[in-house]
Formats: C-alpha cells, structure tokens, sequence
C-alpha cells in the first residue's frame, strides 16, 4: 500500500514549506492588558528591545519598542498573505494605503519591484488580555513577476468562505477557504499577478478546524503539486493510517484522497498547496529574487529609491483605540469592514 504521506517533522519557527511558498511563520502571543500607548501594560525590563523574541512570559515585542510589531521594513520579490485568528493589526506602506484588521480578516500584499511597510499589533482592551494569534505566509513570484506594481488586497473575514460538512456520526469539519477551491466554494480572488491567480497552479491555503473525532476526506490535488499540513492545534491527527504528532507538518501525496481523523479534543490544521515555480531562488532578508546579482539591485534600488518613500511621521503608526476595521487604499478608496 502507498503511503500517502511523504514526510512528517516537527514545526519549527517559521515554519519550513515547499515551493512556491517560502516560509509561514505563527506568531502566537499572549499579550497582557493595554496601556494608553496601545502596548503591553507590563514592565519591559529585560527585553531586549528592537530584537525581542525570546518568548518572556508568553509574548514578545518583535521589532517594536512601545507597540508590538515590525515597523517600516521593505520587500520585493514575492507576496504575504497575512491570516488574522486573534488580535489586530495596523498597517501602513509606501503606497500611501492603510488598515487595521482583525479576527477572520486575510491581507494579501503583492510586494512586486518593491514595498515599504509597517505591521504593528495594537493592543486594545485595557481591562483584560490581548491575545494575538497570526499566519503569515510568504508566497513566491515568479521571475516574470519580480518587477510587477506591488498591490495590496484586505480579504475579511465576511468574504471569506468557511464550508462545514459532517461526518456519519454527525462530528464537523470547517474548512475557511482563503485561496482556491473546495469542491464548489471559491475563494475570494487573489491580487492580480499572484502565482494563486493563474488557473494552473492549484494553490489552495486552507485552515481546517476539526471537531472531536472527526473524520473529513481531503480531495486530491493536481499531480505535481505540493501539499503540505500543519498541525498546529490538537492532542492526536491520523492521516490515513499514519499518526502525525502534535506541531508537525506532513508532506502528502498530492494525487492521493486521505482521510484525516482528529482525537479526543478539537484539531485544528493548515494546509499549503500550489505547483511549484521550479525557479531559482535568492534570499537575503526582505528579498526574494533569482540571484546574487537581483539581491545586490534590491539593496541598490532600496537606497536610492525607498521604493517610494515613507509617507507617515513615524516608523510604527498606529490608529487610535476607536478605529475599526478599515483599509484605505494607495488612490484614497476607503474601505470598512463593518
């Protein structure tokens, strides 16, 4: 009998993937009370600020100083898809555009020839936790793409489809489709030069949230393709006949139809899909290109241009406490999420 799962390992941070995605990283903090400045209401004795990721008592600062967050930073090369559980995020860039989202809510930034952006996690509730939980994918653009206008999409959370079927005994899988095809729900559409928005690729970015005992079928996928599952939340998952161990990720056949079955409590998993690019590729921090040599124009064009400036008066903008879910985009368009 073959078996449909390839490879097992345990998560790491970030998260290894396969082409065409190039890491996912999970932030999960369990940030205290705010205070007036939309941080952490708690000492920040014995963080080392501006390089905090250790972890101190279950959060972490990142790059910020008085917000959590990762204030103005550049990419080119490749996209994000940013996947919101829990807490909030406020973003602004180059572009001129901005936005705060939150629970269920997906942004997808194009990066193309070049963006500068800050994320920043505010802190809202003054009387209580704070807890953020957060994907972010980066997805690969292909060489033909590298040098496209970088776009920035808010999917929220409304429009984005969730699919609940049941199993014999009546126990519930919930699939919340943020890029491709589950049998006939589709998601939203991706930016426009997106690897996701050619009809080849089969990219499909999925969280599936499995109710004790479950059983739900994954369909196959195209040949070629590579699919990997995250299982991140959940005592036990079987993938066929196969026990995967909690916080791994499991690389399957991409043409097999496998049965997941989770354990005694809720499971929660995500899954990565696509055809690869099959391209070359350079990293070197923000960047992702196709050699040395794009690596080295990056940083040239970066300091001559800064991809279009930084608009705002500080490196980590954030809106008031009051401010919803909106996105403003680089041409003035508002959006609000309601």
């Amino acid at each position: 009998m073959t078996d449909d799962v390839l490879s097992a390992k345990p998560l790491g941070f970030p998260w290894e993937t396969s082409d065409p995605f190039l890491f996912c990283v999970h932030h999960n903090d369990a940030y205290p009370a705010a205070n007036e400045r939309l941080g952490p209401a708690a000492s920040l004795a014995g963080r080392q600020l501006g390089q905090d990721f250790e972890g101190k008592d279950g959060w972490r600062m990142y790059h910020g100083s008085v917000v959590p967050g990762f204030p103005q930073h550049p990419h080119r090369g490749f996209e994000t898809v940013t996947i919101m559980r829990h807490g909030y995020i406020d973003h602004s860039d180059s572009l001129g555009a901005t936005a705060r989202f939150g629970p269920g809510d997906v942004q997808w930034l194009t990066a193309g020839r070049g963006i500068v952006h800050a994320e920043m996690f505010p802190l809202l509730n003054r009387e209580g936790p704070n807890p953020l939980e957060l994907f972010q994918i980066w997805l690969n653009l292909p060489s033909a793409d590298k040098f496209v206008e970088p776009h920035f999409a808010m999917l929220w959370s409304q429009d984005i489809p969730r699919h609940t079927m049941r199993d014999a005994y009546g126990r519930t899988t919930e699939i919340t489709v943020v890029a491709g095809r589950m049998d006939n729900v589709q998601a939203p559409p991706p930016p426009p030069k997106s690897w996701a928005a050619r009809p080849d690729t089969d990219v499909a970015i999925w969280t599936i949230k499995m109710s004790p005992e479950a059983r739900w079928t994954l369909p196959p996928a195209a040949r070629g393709a590579n699919r990997t599952i995250y299982f991140f939340r959940g005592s036990t998952l079987r993938i066929g006949d196969r026990a995967i161990p909690p916080y791994s990720a499991a690389k399957l056949r991409p043409e097999a139809e496998v049965t997941l079955h989770s354990g005694a409590g809720e499971t929660e998993l995500l899954l990565l899909q696509a055809q690869p690019i099959d391209e070359h590729v350079v990293t070197y921090g923000p960047f992702v290109m196709n050699s040395p040599a794009e690596i080295q124009q990056a940083f040239d064009d970066y300091r001559r241009t800064g991809f279009g400036g930084w608009p705002w008066p500080t490196d980590d903008p954030v809106f008031p406490r009051t401010e919803g879910r909106h996105a403003r985009h680089a041409d003035g368009r508002l959006e609000r999420a309601g």
